[in-house]
């Protein structure tokens, strides 16, 4: 029993240790930071509903590919939906001169641009994010961390 909660606890130091966290990292540029960013708030931000932060700084949502299961875990704890159920959602905002956020090709290229882009905020698994963003929400789920 001791050696088993020994285990377990030397198994979750050496992840934090590392930076292995489990989840969905919300992130923006240290900088930038707007205050507290709820889930509803970020239904809103990548649905493009919101779109200045409260100092009235333009939102910048960064989304990654509709394939990438990451893009498709976020999606599904944000809106409930996969990203080819929001497929008829933004053909009607397309004709409404609605554009839906910037898609960028990995999670490296997320925090790149996060990190340099006033007002952008993305999401990469948990164990990817480093000194250039701040994490501003945790959502659970997610692929496991490929380390």
């Amino acid at each position: 029993m001791v050696g088993g909660i020994l285990a377990l606890v030397a198994s979750l130091w050496s992840a934090q240790a590392f930076g292995e966290e489990s989840g969905i990292a919300i992130v923006m540029a240290p900088n930038a930071v707007p205050g507290h960013v709820n889930r509803d708030e970020l239904a809103l931000i990548f649905k493009r509903k919101k779109r200045y932060w409260e100092s009235g700084e333009r939102v910048q949502p960064v989304n990654l590919p509709a394939t990438h299961l990451l893009r498709r875990a976020f999606t599904m704890q944000v809106y409930n939906h996969t990203p080819e159920e929001l497929e008829d959602y933004w053909r009607d905002q397309y004709f409404q001169g609605v554009l839906p956020p910037y898609v960028l090709a990995s999670e490296e290229a997320v925090i790149r641009l996060v990190s340099a882009t006033p007002g952008a905020i993305g999401y990469v698994s948990a164990c990817s994010t480093d000194h250039r963003v701040v994490v501003v929400l945790r959502l659970e789920g997610g692929p496991a961390c490929g380390h």
